[in-house]
């Protein structure tokens, strides 16, 4: 089995930056394969190729086929993909991390272990959402109840600022058609910011599943930082898209969220909030990757030691990283 050392080394300076690759590609009734460092998407209409690294989230819809090549290069450059249903519901798979350090992980594992820490985040993703409201102090059922206030508010400004008429939130799990155009907008707006906020977490290394205000999924976390930037950014979009027109809707939300992204430097905004809220100490706009491609051992009193030694007693033992059978 291969060993950590001696995998081929990706770091973040050999790939594209997470803040500026591509936010997501939709693909939909092709083949995907690879062509070197590309993907290629072929299809009746001819063969297109796309720089793997240069792809945030896969997004695959319906008709879709993906080859193990494909996906070993995606795998390796760290993008995400994702199987979506019809109109580009659900996500189901990523990719590696980009980064080798596990800094962020074990910083979001510390402060998702202790519930004070837990809602201190809890109330710090609440003050990045509504920057006009102090949450300290606040319970998290004051919380919840204080966050629903708000979004049906965004909801009922976006209506009366279109004029699309809101008869409340309504999607059944399954049925994109169920909802009038501009639930159908605001479910193809969310699902897409889902994909984008999981492309953004497994590339830090962080745990999709270790959530501060969302619990007991899989995506836990994944959910919190999507939901940053929902009453901002997915809601207005998805009336503004409803209001144009209701025909197509899915794939026009899903254009028109990728052209705001792209516009606002979303990417670069989420890698900054994610850091901010596991690591505050930290300069607030340090978006840089310190990523060393180093393995230690954990000592006593919260230290580690440099692997690739022989600790037994009297051991003079010394190996280099690249010789050090660390194997899973």
């Amino acid at each position: 089995m291969t060993s950590i050392s001696r995998r081929t080394a990706l770091t973040p300076r050999q790939l594209t930056r997470t803040s500026e690759r591509l936010s997501f590609v939709y693909l939909e009734r092709c083949t995907v394969h690879r062509d070197a460092h590309a993907i290629t998407a072929e299809d009746a209409d001819g063969t297109t190729h796309i720089p793997s690294a240069t792809i945030g989230t896969l997004l695959l819809g319906p008709g879709t086929r993906i080859t193990h090549q494909a996906m070993s290069v995606l795998g390796e450059t760290g993008a995400a993909v994702c199987w979506v249903g019809e109109r580009g519901v659900r996500y189901y798979a990523s990719g590696r991390a980009l980064t080798r350090s596990s800094a962020l992980v074990e910083a979001q594992a510390v402060r998702w272990a202790n519930n004070r820490s837990r809602l201190a985040v809890a109330r710090a993703m609440y003050r990045l959402r509504f920057p006009d409201e102090d949450p300290a102090g606040l319970t998290r059922q004051e919380l919840l109840g204080r966050e629903g206030r708000r979004v049906k508010d965004c909801y009922r400004a976006q209506s009366t600022r279109t004029g699309i008429p809101w008869r409340g939130r309504r999607y059944t799990p399954g049925d994109f058609t169920s909802g009038d155009p501009v639930n159908q907008a605001i479910t193809a707006a969310a699902q897409c910011m889902y994909g984008i906020a999981h492309a953004v977490v497994t590339s830090l290394g962080c745990s999709p599943a270790l959530g501060f205000i969302h619990s007991g999924h899989e995506l836990s976390f994944v959910l919190d930082i999507a939901d940053l930037y929902k009453t901002e950014i997915g809601i207005p979009l998805a009336f503004d898209v409803a209001a144009t027109d209701e025909e197509d809707v899915g794939p026009r939300t899903r254009r028109a969220l990728r052209d705001r992204i792209n516009e606002t430097s979303l990417l670069d905004r989420c890698v900054n909030d994610i850091k901010h809220l596991l690591l505050p100490e930290a300069p607030r706009a340090a978006a840089t990757y310190d990523d060393p491609d180093v393995v230690a051992l954990q000592s006593d009193g919260g230290h580690t030691v440099a692997a690739g030694r022989n600790y037994g007693d009297g051991a003079d033992d010394h190996y280099a990283h690249s010789d050090t059978e660390t194997t899973w």
